[in-house]
């Protein structure tokens, strides 16, 4: 038994699991508010502005899904050497981890910016719809390159246990996103009103700031990493480089797998009319409520046993991991009532349409049932990446998107004729079989005699 944990009284145990899950839980929430509100200007515009960010959102959402990848591996690796007292190693991670993660966005957000037009129509060839999605694409992919630094910026200082600073970062960049909103969508300040463009145009004006803000943390005179030089930024260790992708890797698929599935649900979706996507767009903003602090809970569970590991300490993950579970079914205990027996004053803060109220109360009373698998399979799935076992998350998600919620979508409406409900259902479903899966997999998985990743990588 590691003897330091026993030193460790339970109330410092809670105390520095709380120091930085709130921070996480705070940005998390800041995040969720401001798309919150700024849907919620979106819709008091049409319906058919809210169904465009959803279309352009499945596009933007799989460069985010591909830098979570990235991002969980900088936290894993960092997190480790921040643990082993590795200084030299972590900033070594920071430098080739941010740079090629910049080249490739940038790439990325080219290949969306000019292949618009032909990325959008996946989801049909409906003209005002699809017109407005292009718009709202190309205006937003701008911001990529600004949005997948700031991603990786906060999972760096979560890895090292400081979740303050990206709070902070994403508190000035909401802040501004949600200001903006209000003066360009609707015309204020000298500002003609820009509908949906000045939307896109807030949210990439907030992120180039955060993104300049987390930089100047990181490279400053006083920053974590020191200044940068021109040979770091010319200089790649593809060796340090393919270690941290083949750690995130996973993670970016499971994301990917998401929404890829996404996609086709859109579709499958759309085929009950627009308000239909409309609600299930606003609906999903109001589960944020729930996933986006309990996502907190997870990115917590994989810094501190990447920390305990990396430190050779399994028993204090043993210790941080138990403590975080309560903390997460207590919030989501919340969300739970909330969701199942207010839905529609959920939904009415959101859109004053009641054809999208009563299609969105539905399915908010149905996530509401699952959260506490949601999440708790969420906690599971982060201390097991801290652990490195980042494939074990990606193969429970493929098994439930495309073994039930995917095939179970288009069986009972295209073949059986069930409404939309249906989808809602074939969700919930595989919600609850991911946790099952995770939970089985977790118990067979000793993670707490998991080797150090910077061992493995030096070897």
């Amino acid at each position: 038994m590691d003897i330091e944990a026993n030193k460790i009284s339970q109330l410092e145990v809670r105390r520095k699991i709380y120091s930085m899950i709130l921070p996480i839980t705070v940005e998390n929430v800041l995040q969720m508010m401001a798309g919150f509100v700024a849907m919620a200007m979106i819709g008091r515009i049409d319906t058919v502005s809210i169904a465009a960010v959803g279309i352009s959102m499945r596009i933007t959402q799989l460069i985010w899904a591909m830098f979570r990848g990235v991002t969980t591996g900088a936290t894993v690796f960092v997190s480790q050497a921040y643990g082993a007292n590795n200084i030299p190693k972590l900033k070594q991670i920071v430098k080739q981890t941010l740079m090629s993660a910049i080249v490739l966005v940038i790439i990325m957000q080219q290949v969306v910016y000019w292949n618009a037009p032909i990325l959008l129509r996946i989801f049909g060839k409906n003209g005002p719809l699809l017109e407005n999605g292009i718009l709202y694409l190309r205006t937003v992919s701008w911001g990529l390159p600004f949005l997948a630094v700031t991603l990786v910026v906060a999972g760096i200082l979560q890895g090292m246990g400081n979740a303050k600073t990206p709070m902070k970062i994403a508190l000035i960049m909401n802040i501004i996103n949600v200001c903006l909103n209000y003066v360009f969508i609707f015309g204020h300040l000298g500002f003609a009103s820009m509908g949906l463009k000045g939307s896109a145009m807030a949210t990439v004006t907030a992120q180039v700031i955060a993104a300049i803000i987390g930089l100047t943390i990181l490279f400053g005179k006083a920053g974590v990493v020191g200044k940068i030089t021109i040979k770091d930024i010319i200089s790649f260790d593809i060796k340090e480089v393919s270690a941290v992708y083949r750690v995130g890797g996973p993670t970016a698929m499971e994301s990917l797998f998401w929404q890829f599935s996404a996609i086709i649900l859109t579709k499958i979706i759309l085929n009950f009319g627009e308000v239909a996507l409309a609600a299930y767009q606003l609906g999903f903003q109001a589960e944020s409520i729930s996933f986006m602090p309990a996502a907190g809970f997870g990115v917590a569970a994989t810094a501190f046993m990447g920390q305990s590991l990396g430190a050779n300490k399994p028993e204090m993950g043993k210790r941080y991991l138990k403590e975080i579970i309560k903390g997460s079914m207590a919030i989501t205990s919340i969300v739970v009532i909330v969701f199942v027996f207010f839905p529609s004053v959920v939904m009415g803060l959101l859109t004053d349409q009641q054809e999208v109220i009563q299609i969105g109360v539905t399915y908010l009373m149905f996530m509401g049932m699952v959260q506490v698998p949601q999440n708790m399979s969420g906690v599971l799935n982060g201390a097991l990446r801290g652990a490195g076992h980042t494939k074990v998350p990606m193969i429970v998600a493929a098994a439930g998107i495309w073994g039930i919620r995917i095939p179970l979508s288009i069986i009972l409406t295209s073949y059986f004729g069930f409404g939309i409900t249906a989808i809602w259902v074939a969700m919930s479903l595989d919600l609850i079989f991911r946790f099952t899966l995770s939970y089985t997999l977790f118990k067979r998985k000793n993670i707490y005699n998991s080797k150090s990743l910077l061992v493995e990588a030096e070897a």
